[in-house]
């Protein structure tokens, strides 16, 4: 029996409500449509002021600390962020920073990101993906990125927006699927071995 991927969304804004995680809710629901996920979400808004403070996990308080591991421990991780001024918040940053540099060692990631214009969405290219390129994570072929024009009073109403988040879902999907077999197997060896 395959168990859901233990699926982490984290989301980079600072603010509630947020575009940032509209985005992330339609991502979650389209991949929910294919696969099974056990989801945990992390705000990054939750973490504030003791994050921005703490220069190891040790000063991190028992909530944050249970994030870290969540990321660490994550099947799959959805990241989205707003972006300012042609950057991620540094405080999004810094809690990556404070992640086991071999802990997302193969983890899929899908990234998104939202920002004020289109002048911004390689963003999602030139920081988010080298940083999970170092942590030697498995970035997904196509990260989803949305204006103020594609989302208004919470929803999505843009169809190319819609669209996109589809394509996206559809290529990410066999690779997920692949993650989960990889699961099950590792999980019958474990258990032979057990035996």
């Amino acid at each position: 029996m395959i168990r859901p991927l233990r699926t982490v969304i984290v989301n980079g804004s600072l603010h509630r409500p947020s575009r940032t995680q509209v985005l992330l809710d339609a991502l979650r629901d389209s991949l929910n449509d294919h696969l099974a996920l056990h989801v945990h979400h992390i705000e990054l808004v939750n973490l504030l002021p003791e994050l921005g403070a703490a220069l190891s996990t040790d000063a991190l308080p028992t909530d944050a600390q249970h994030a870290i591991k969540a990321i660490e421990n994550a099947d799959l991780l959805i990241v989205g962020t707003p972006i300012f001024r042609a950057g991620i918040p540094g405080l999004l940053k810094h809690l990556f920073d404070l992640i086991d540099m071999n802990a997302l060692n193969g983890t899929p990631v899908l990234l998104a990101a939202t920002g004020g214009s289109q002048r911004h969405a390689l963003v999602i290219e030139h920081q988010l993906r080298p940083l999970f390129s170092f942590f030697q994570s498995l970035t997904l072929p196509i990260g989803v990125y949305a204006t103020p024009e594609d989302i208004h009073d919470g929803v999505i109403t843009s169809d190319a927006l819609q669209q996109h988040i589809q394509r996206t879902i559809n290529l990410a999907v066999p690779v997920l699927q692949g993650v989960q077999a990889r699961l099950l197997q590792d999980t019958a060896v474990t258990q032979e071995q057990a035996a």
